[in-house]
């Protein structure tokens, strides 16, 4: 898949001032299918990715020849960060417009019972995280912990893994950071 396609769809997407469920609708997709491919989940046909540029309007030429302001923000609003998951499981992007990341650093909510699917997450690199509030179910490689506030995690992300909010009434809240950016 290309981070530049998910890179340069979130980009393009917010300067012309549209969330994901106005592009989606625009499109004829589900936002899911916007936030997947933002993610670098899923990496869109040609044709999918010319229909999504009509929407805006732009060619596939334009798309992958315009030039990526490069964003010299130090700091990210919480306003300002995008939230790059869903309304269950949010991911605050910090430093979204930042070209060239290294990495991605996160604030995830997760609302009660939450979780990032049945399929497991197997992707390059490494990732780690503080919970900052709630708990955390987090399984690797068959195994599952549960993460009180102030524990942290640290992995290689090409083992299978998988984050839950257990409980039914409180939200969970983690900062995270991946290297290379997923996101």
């Amino acid at each position: 898949m290309s981070i530049e396609v998910a890179t340069r769809l979130q980009y393009i997407r917010k300067k012309h001032g549209l969330s994901q469920r106005e592009l989606a609708k625009r499109a004829g997709v589900t936002n899911g299918t916007i936030s997947l491919i933002e993610q670098n989940r899923v990496s869109p046909s040609v044709g999918s990715l010319k229909k999504l540029l009509e929407c805006i309007p732009m060619s596939l030429a334009e798309f992958f020849t315009f030039e990526i302001e490069e964003n010299r923000t130090v700091v990210s609003r919480r306003a300002d960060m995008p939230n790059l998951g869903n309304d269950r499981v949010e991911f605050y992007l910090v430093g979204s417009g930042t070209k060239d990341r290294n990495m991605s650093i996160l604030r995830e909510v997760y609302q009660p019972l939450a979780d990032t699917g049945g399929d497991m997450l197997e992707h390059s690199g490494h990732e780690g995280g503080v919970v900052v509030s709630g708990q955390l179910e987090l399984t690797v490689d068959g195994t599952t912990w549960l993460l009180d506030p102030g524990d942290g995690y640290y992995f290689e992300s090409r083992l299978p893994h998988r984050f839950r909010n257990p409980s039914a009434e409180s939200v969970c809240e983690v900062v995270s950071a991946n290297s290379p950016p997923s996101f």
